[in-house]
């Protein structure tokens, strides 16, 4: 099987290496047999390596740029990220073709992230940031994250992670998801109806689902509002669930009591944007999910089980249902 593996040089995110290939392909055992491998940084790369090309491993926006149909071969595209969105409405995908993302690969991280932020806004962190710029010494007590409740919407990889160490530090977890199942690590699971229902109880809301027409804007002022004054709001998931303009409101107001925002609309975040000034706001450039240590790592791994489950006939674990758009 040919499988090529592109990316461009101006790609902020951590580079797939051949040596990184051929040691998950050695651990995958047959799996990871038999392949071809190229790799690629620009188009004429790609285009070298299209007409029998097979296998195609890139971030969605590296995909976005690469002419999809002039691949014949082409069977499967591995996004090396969980999130596709910048691939809807997946119509530059050609009929037949199977996207699979890597789901499942960020919830160590993401989980540490989420209780960092959690235990930050507990702390009053985002407060004493502010304290610290303008030279102000001012005490502010706070207790302890035990017997909190935090509201988490998506429970796939990066909320699933986040449940897990919120419950380690006695947080009491309510999972929001589409559909009724239960999660291991929450306390309840509710539908995504039933969001209205949590948020006055929520101290924490953990936005971690991925973004698709139904969830953009999934918190608005109307539900902002809902959430009592003394809540935080934690989004590592896409910029485009919140609306940002009223969560800045909310936190410049003070009707909320803080947040910690790793994803946003614009990316980078434009000079002069409001939200850099946002009051009780702590800003981190998406990053909640890297580890460059083992993300790499865990794509492949995650890529080798698809091709093995693919060879039994059966539908890989990490297939984007293109429909729902992950």
């Amino acid at each position: 099987m040919h499988i090529h593996i592109h990316e461009f040089p101006d790609s902020p995110f951590l580079k797939l290496t051949a040596d990184e290939f051929h040691t998950a392909a050695a651990l995958a055992g047959a799996a990871g047999q038999g392949h071809r491998l190229t790799m690629g940084e620009s188009i004429a790369d790609y285009e070298a390596a299209a007409d029998t090309l097979e296998v195609l491993i890139a971030t969605p926006g590296a995909v976005r740029r690469l002419d999809l149909m002039g691949a014949p071969h082409l069977k499967l595209i591995q996004s090396t990220a969980a999130g596709v969105d910048a691939l809807a409405p997946f119509d530059m995908i050609p009929a037949g073709v199977k996207l699979l993302n890597n789901r499942g690969v960020h919830a160590d991280r993401a989980g540490e992230f989420a209780i960092m932020a959690m235990l930050m806004l507990t702390t009053q962190m985002q407060c004493f940031a502010a304290d610290q710029r303008a030279q102000r010494w001012q005490r502010r007590p706070s207790g302890v994250v035990a017997g909190r409740r935090a509201t988490i919407v998506g429970v796939g990889g990066l909320g699933g992670g986040a449940a897990r160490r919120a419950r380690q530090f006695g947080i009491h977890v309510t999972g929001i998801r589409f559909g009724t199942d239960p999660h291991p690590d929450c306390d309840e699971t509710l539908p995504i109806a039933a969001l209205d229902t949590v948020l006055p109880s929520s101290d924490f809301l953990l936005l971690a689902c991925p973004l698709t027409h139904a969830t953009r804007h999934l918190l608005d002022a109307r539900r902002i509002a809902l959430l009592p004054a003394h809540a935080g709001v934690i989004n590592i998931g896409r910029g485009g669930l919140v609306d940002q303009a009223a969560l800045i409101a909310a936190l410049n107001t003070h009707a909320i009591a803080g947040a910690v925002l790793d994803v946003f609309a614009a990316e980078p975040i434009p000079p002069g944007d409001p939200v850099w000034t946002a009051e009780n706001l702590i800003i981190t450039p998406h990053i909640s999910s890297d580890d460059p240590d083992h993300y790499n790592a865990a794509t492949l791994a995650k890529f080798f089980a698809n091709l093995a489950t693919l060879a039994e006939g059966r539908d890989p674990p990490t297939l984007v249902d293109l429909s729902k758009g992950y």
